[in-house]
This record gives structure tokens, sequence and C-alpha cells, in this order.
């Protein structure tokens, strides 16, 4: 009986563990993609120039792109409440 329940546990442990990743790989992918617009608002880019600019950014500095992409979204919004 044990070993069933730890069974269950195990693999509810995995979804939990999976749906986490899922949620973090979205909001990822969402600053990402307004830091894209940003980008490509500002500097009259393109959506792979924008991109593009982001990831030599992130090259250069050796921090993850969505960390460079949340950069440029939160100096762009402390820009706008001035």
């Amino acid at each position: 009986m044990g070993g069933v329940l730890a069974q269950h546990a195990a693999v509810a442990m995995v979804g939990a563990t999976r749906v986490s990743h899922l949620h973090a790989a979205l909001v990822s992918r969402d600053v990402i993609g307004q830091a894209k617009g940003i980008l490509m608002h500002r500097d009259n880019l393109t959506g792979l120039q924008a991109f593009e600019a982001l990831t030599r950014a992130s090259q250069s500095t050796q921090v993850k792109l969505v960390d460079v992409a949340r950069w440029v979204v939160d100096y762009h919004e402390q820009q706008r409440t001035r």
C-alpha cells in the first residue's frame, strides 16, 4: 500500500514540476516578446533584428536573454511613468 501511495505522490510531483516549468517558459516568452516590441517600435527594427539585438546584449553581458528582456521592459515602463 505504501509503495502505491509513493508512486502516486511521485507522479503528482513530476506533474507539478512540469506545470511550473511550463509557466516559467510562458512568462519568459511573454517578457521577451514585450522587449522585442519595444525595440521594434523605438528603433524601427524588424522582429528578427530586435531578437538579434537582445541576443547580442545577452551574449556580450553574459546575462540570460530573459533577464536582458526584463531589463528592457522595466526600463521602458520606468520611462513611461516619469
